[in-house]
Parts: structure tokens; sequence; C-alpha cells
């Protein structure tokens, strides 16, 4: 049987969900070691399967942003330490929850306030 990657509740049928996340004031925006384990904790807590990650650090700001490369798609990442801010997509499709990484990254950043929108992309 083949493998189903779309995504489908009761009324629905799509090819994925995405979720953006903002998160303000918090902490470890510009350490490349802890956002690289936050990527690999969300990618397992979510249930997917890791690819690749890269990330790049920018300076003199020391910002950072990167991927995680996933089969089921990707967790991207945007950070502005200078201005205490961070901005996350999770894109998933298949049986993956992205909801799941919410607890990991609460975990890791410690923002004070966190935003989370959720789209249903590609609906069929």
């Amino acid at each position: 049987m083949k493998k189903e990657y779309c995504c489908s509740n009761s009324h629905i049928k799509y090819a994925g969900t995405h979720l953006i996340i903002e998160l303000w004031n918090g902490r470890n925006f510009s350490s490349l070691l802890k956002i690289r384990k936050i990527l690999k904790d969300s990618v397992k807590a979510c249930g997917a399967t890791l690819l690749k990650i890269n990330l790049h650090k920018f300076s003199p700001s020391g910002g950072i942003s990167g991927v995680a490369i996933i089969k089921e798609s990707h967790i991207s990442i945007h950070t502005w330490p200078e201005y205490k801010y961070a901005a996350m997509d999770i894109f998933v499709c298949g049986s993956v929850d992205p909801y799941r990484t919410i607890a990991v990254i609460k975990k890791g950043f410690a923002p004070e306030k966190i935003q989370v929108a959720e789209l249903k992309r590609g609906i069929f």
C-alpha cells in the first residue's frame, strides 16, 4: 500500500499543516548549538524524519537563519537577538503533528510571549 503524504480530517483533504510561530523575549536566539538541538528535538517530538539541518549565523547581530529539512517538509527559524525576537515556520504533511513542537520550542527558548497561527496548505 502506498503511503499517503496528504492530510485529511472529516471535512477536507489538504497537502499539509503550516504553523507560523512568533517568539518574543526569549533566550538562545544567538546559539547555533542550542538552536540545532531545539530543531532536532522538534523534529523528533512531532514524529517527522530528519534529513538535514542547515544553519547560518550572521554578524555582528548574532542572528541565525536555518532550516531542518524533513521528509515531511521543513522547520525553519530566523532570529533577531538584538530585538529578542524569533520567527519559525513548521510545515508538515501526512500524519506528523506540528503542535507537538510547541512544548520543545517553549522549553528551549523560554519566550515571554508566543503566537501561533495555522494554515491548511493545498486544500483539495
